[in-house]
């Protein structure tokens, strides 16, 4: 049974334009063309966090372009936490980390969204701690 938050063929058929004007609202950046530089930057650096089926998986729920930028990287042997993300993100743009956070969340907000609930527990449960929050969820830790 599909759940009410796992995207349809429909959803999943988001043209990339599309998607780029909802993190361009979501991240409130002046231009189209900035929020496709941070869209780039943000995809790129998630493709080398993750590998195999939730990598593809992911891939395949997105517009061809953001597949592409997803894909194209190879994944670091070592994952990046959620902050390590953030600061490899801000390094590699030029920003701080409180700009790279920001970006990161405007995108994989949208990202997530895209995904849908299931796809991206899948994602989540691959990648190091700290990235929860960088796609809008909580981050809930067990107890010791």
């Amino acid at each position: 049974m599909r759940s009410p938050h796992e995207p349809t063929r429909a959803t999943a058929d988001v043209t990339f334009d599309q998607m780029l004007e909802r993190i361009r609202y979501e991240g409130a950046y002046p231009t189209r063309e900035r929020a496709e530089a941070v869209t780039h930057a943000v995809l790129s650096g998630l493709g080398r966090q993750l590998t195999g089926a939730e990598r593809a998986g992911l891939a395949a729920r997105l517009p061809a372009e953001a597949a592409l930028a997803l894909t194209a990287q190879t994944p670091d042997p070592e994952p990046l936490t959620g902050w390590g993300f953030v600061k490899d993100l801000a390094a590699r743009t030029g920003g701080t980390p409180a700009t790279a956070r920001w970006d990161a969340g405007a995108v994989l907000a949208t990202v997530g969204h895209l995904a849908g609930s299931r796809a991206l527990d899948r994602v989540l449960a691959r990648l190091p701690s700290g990235y929860a929050l960088l796609f809008g969820r909580a981050e809930l830790i067990q107890a010791a």
